[in-house]
Formats: C-alpha cells, sequence, structure tokens
C-alpha cells in the first residue's frame, strides 16, 4: 500500500526525464531510486536530515541505490528541508513524500513547502504528498492552492490520496490516509 501511495506522486508529474530532480526528505531512498528509474536520462539528489544516525543513513542510501542500478545517477546528502543548500532555480523537478510536516526547525509548514519551491527552476515540475488536508498545519486546500500561485507559481493543482480507488475504506479514515493530499504542478 505504501508503494503505491509514493507511485501517486509519480503519476502526478508530467517531466520529460531531462535534467536534475531533488527528493526532498529522501529518509532510506525510496522515491529517489524511483524517480532514478523512472527517468533515466536524470540525475536525482536525496536530501534528508536523518538525524544522529545520519551518516549510517546515507550508506543505506547509497546501498539501495546500488542495488537498485542507478547509484551513477543518485547523491545523498544531509539538509534540512527548511533551509536547502541550493541555489535558487536549480531542479528541473522537486518532489517529497510526506516531509515537510516532519521538520521541526520550522513551526509554519508552508514556509518549507516555501522553500521546496524556491528550488524549482522556471518551467519545472514538482508534486508534493503531505498532510495537506489537516488545516491547523496548511489552512484549506483551496486557500493553500491560492497562496502558492501568489508566490508565482504558475501551475498548482491539488488532489486528495484518500480519493484514490485503491485505498481500503478503513484507510481512508482521518487519523490514516484520510489527512494526506498532493500538491503538484509547474512552476
Amino acid at each position: 500500500m505504501q508503494a503505491k501511495i509514493v507511485g501517486l506522486i509519480l503519476e502526478r508529474l508530467d517531466w520529460d526525464g531531462m535534467g536534475q530532480a531533488l527528493d526532498i526528505g529522501c529518509g532510506n531512498g525510496a522515491l529517489t531510486l524511483r524517480l532514478a528509474q523512472k527517468y533515466p536520462a536524470a540525475r536525482i539528489t536525496g536530501i534528508d536530515f536523518w538525524g544522529k544516525n545520519w551518516d549510517y543513513s546515507q550508506q543505506v542510501c547509497e546501498r539501495n541505490a546500488s542495488l537498485a542500478g542507478v547509484a551513477e545517477r543518485t547523491v545523498f546528502q544531509k539538509a534540512s528541508a527548511s533551509a536547502l543548500p541550493f541555489e535558487d532555480e536549480t531542479f528541473d523537478l522537486v518532489a517529497s513524500n510526506l516531509t515537510f510536516h516532519e521538520v521541526s526547525d520550522t513551526s509554519d509548514k508552508r514556509e518549507v513547502l516555501r522553500e521546496a519551491l524556491r528550488v524549482v527552476r522556471p518551467g519545472g515540475k514538482f508534486a508534493f504528498q503531505d498532510l495537506f488536508l489537516v488545516e491547523a498545519i496548511y489552512g484549506k486546500p483551496d486557500e493553500l492552492v491560492s497562496l502558492v500561485k501568489s508566490w508565482g507559481i504558475r501551475e498548482v493543482e491539488f488532489v486528495r490520496t484518500c480519493d484514490e480507488a485503491f485505498i481500503p475504506a478503513l484507510l481512508k479514515l482521518p487519523f490514516m490516509v484520510g489527512r494526506i493530499g498532493i500538491l503538484y504542478g509547474e512552476k
């Protein structure tokens, strides 16, 4: 089920696969590797804060990339999603899965979202899945879409993850998948 939910991010990407991509909050590299497999001409960077054992976690990601046959096109590094160590407009694609609400050094998670969009090139694509249906964190989804558009983002769409037909009714509850949505579009 988790793989299918992560796959929803990939389904929302209308990208030619040329250039550089960033996975924010890569964890063990699952989304990074899937991006690398789907887009064989792209170079993918995965970042995560990883905590105290970050060097071990980076090694896990690198090993997973090697096992997946994409090690030569993937790079993993420690970084905070609230202060990405990249110049403005660096990436052709930026993606993230269930990360922004976890960023502890920024109280307003919309600012983490704004930081992610900062590194997307004009014309670049993005797809972020997070707890976008929790109004206490992000406000109402239509207001969030309006806010993102006010930042100069050309196209922004929102979908409720729980509306996907493959998700069982029990998982659609608010304390499960019922709070997750995807923001995607083009800068």
